[in-house]
């Protein structure tokens, strides 16, 4: 993969500022958040609550969502998807996640290489990281930091109904755009942009 020198047009989040952590008790040290095996299991149990995915309103026309109380301070998301929709390519920054799927079926396409984090806005990706996976009902899987994918509802006719917790809670979302192997960085957006 061959890094476009083209300096970052962001600035670089704390992550003190964005991490929610608590000290243990007479250490001083910031106790872990969960893994993102225990979001796993967090996403799984919830999307099996058949009362909160039929809660969720859902929209013909664009994606809708509720924001639940995530394990041990991470923030998690009930997200509706209409038919034809998806998120684009995008990471979570610093966070590490997990989703399942409640109901419909999901594809996820994402990329099996470890991205610079800063300092660039054009990518060229090497051959073979490109990794895709279909999530039917129940079905959900976990990821760390820095992982870029795109989440997609391929169904002409059906919605599908997801549940996605991330710890800490989003510090920022990257938007990208992809021509075949070429990756660009297109925008960084803040809590305040969806909440």
């Amino acid at each position: 993969m061959s890094v476009s020198p083209t300096p970052s047009t962001t600035a670089a989040t704390s992550a003190a500022s964005a991490t929610t952590t608590t000290a243990r008790a007479g250490s001083g040290s910031p106790a872990p958040g969960p893994s993102p095996a225990e979001l796993l299991d967090y996403v799984r149990r919830t999307a099996a609550d058949p009362e909160l995915v039929a809660s969720l309103p859902l929209d013909p026309e664009g994606r809708t969502w509720i924001r639940l109380e995530g394990p041990a301070g991470s923030e998690a998301w009930l997200i509706g998807w209409p038919p034809g929709t998806g998120t684009g390519w995008h990471d979570h920054a610093e966070s590490v996640g997990a989703f399942t799927t409640a109901a419909g079926t999901l594809r996820e396409r994402s990329l099996a290489a470890r991205l610079p984090t800063d300092g660039w806005k054009t990518l060229e990706l090497s051959e073979g990281v490109d990794r895709e996976r279909q999530l039917a009902a129940g079905q959900g899987r976990a990821f760390g930091r820095n992982h870029v994918h795109e989440v997609l509802n391929e169904s002409t006719t059906e919605h599908a109904v997801s549940v996605h917790a991330y710890y800490p809670p989003l510090p920022q979302i990257r938007r990208y755009s992809r021509t075949g192997p070429v990756l660009r960085l297109e925008s960084v957006e803040r809590p305040e942009d969806w909440q």
